[in-house]
């Protein structure tokens, strides 16, 4: 059981991170971002051990975890940029409003 919430842990922050490094706006709550961690963390897990590397321990696991979390966050906003660009249409925001609207869909909750 404690593995589980380890692993949770783990997702999260390594969804926060990625959400971090990760230019624009990522509309989603702290769940989602665990999800986006735990994603992120089975996606490089898999390519850090094709390439010899092994994620179970020590910094690799991080940078892997991180790494596959942007991978995903990328193609979210891949699938879903004709969307924004149809709902955004009255102009392009700033790096002040990407951060206001990041911390807002934190506040919210996991019932969004």
């Amino acid at each position: 059981m404690m593995w589980m919430i380890g692993y949770a842990v783990f997702g999260l922050v390594a969804g926060g991170i990625a959400r971090m490094l990760h230019p624009g706006r990522d509309p989603m709550n702290w769940l989602w971002t665990m999800v986006l961690g735990i994603g992120g963390a089975e996606l490089g897990g898999v390519v850090a051990r094709q390439m010899g590397y092994d994620p179970s321990t020590g910094i690799t696991g991080w940078i892997a975890a991180i790494a596959g979390a942007i991978v995903l966050l990328v193609g979210y906003h891949m699938a879903t940029a004709p969307r924004a660009r149809a709902i955004d249409a009255g102009g392009s925001a700033t790096n002040a409003d990407y951060k206001r609207a990041v911390m807002d869909d934190l506040s919210r909750g996991p019932n969004g």
